[in-house]
């Protein structure tokens, strides 16, 4: 599967440079120029790695990557700047950067740090796919993630592919908030993303299978204006 890259960077020449040797290297590549039109596109699309400068128009790089890490704590971010003493470096890795490439740099160091990057990605994700038992209890609740059973407030049942697989997310996660837009990545697997309502909808469904008051949710709570979490209590 072809990897998705988003290049935010506003010197052109760099830009056309980075973006053609990652293609080269089977890379797919979205280029943004300004912090702003990043952070939107990154909402809307599904990546895998961002390449970030820290130097922007509208929004400097530091503020973008805070921005992303509220999305999505996961994607591999990569900074390039022409920033370079050990506080400048010290700082992007503090907001949340995997790594920090000063300018000028050689591009072919560039496409092995991207490659370790990604290929770390691929790692934790296929190892975190095991944390989940096959069978997994919470109150009077259970989900058999083997065949998609459950039982809930109203006794056994079937869950979807979609439903089962966002119930795995949440778990995988429990105690912390997973945004609507990862979770659409994730389970959905868009590479544009449509509508969050979709989300929300499979939320409401779930509460109705497992929680005794789906008003008052003990298992899977909403943040509001971010996503949902999925709590023991």
């Amino acid at each position: 599967m072809q990897t998705r890259i988003l290049l935010v960077e506003d010197e052109i020449h760099l830009q056309h440079a980075i973006k053609l040797n990652l293609e080269l290297e089977g890379h797919q590549v979205h280029v943004s120029a300004n912090g702003s039109d990043a952070i939107k596109v990154f909402r809307e699309q599904k990546f895998d790695l961002v390449i970030l400068d820290i130097m922007l128009p509208e929004m400097d790089g530091l503020m973008v990557c805070e921005n992303i890490r509220l999305y999505d704590q996961h994607i591999p971010v990569l900074f390039l700047s022409a920033k370079n003493t050990p506080a400048d470096r010290i700082s992007g890795l503090k907001k949340g950067a995997d790594d920090y490439l000063t300018k000028p740099f050689e591009l072919e160091e560039l496409i092995l740090r991207i490659n370790k990057l990604i290929e770390r990605s691929r790692q934790i994700k296929n190892s975190n796919e095991g944390k989940v038992p096959k069978l997994f209890h919470f109150g009077n609740n259970w989900i058999n993630f083997e065949n998609n059973t459950a039982n809930g407030i109203n006794g056994k049942f079937e869950l979807t592919k979609k439903e089962s697989m966002l119930m795995r997310l949440l778990i995988e996660n429990k105690e912390q908030v997973v945004s609507r837009e990862h979770i659409l990545k994730v389970v959905w697997d868009y590479t544009v993303i449509p509508n969050t309502r979709t989300i929300d909808n499979f939320i409401l469904a779930l509460r109705k299978y497992f929680e005794e008051d789906p008003k008052l949710p003990v298992y899977i709570q909403s943040a509001r204006g971010i996503g949902y979490r999925f709590t023991l209590p």
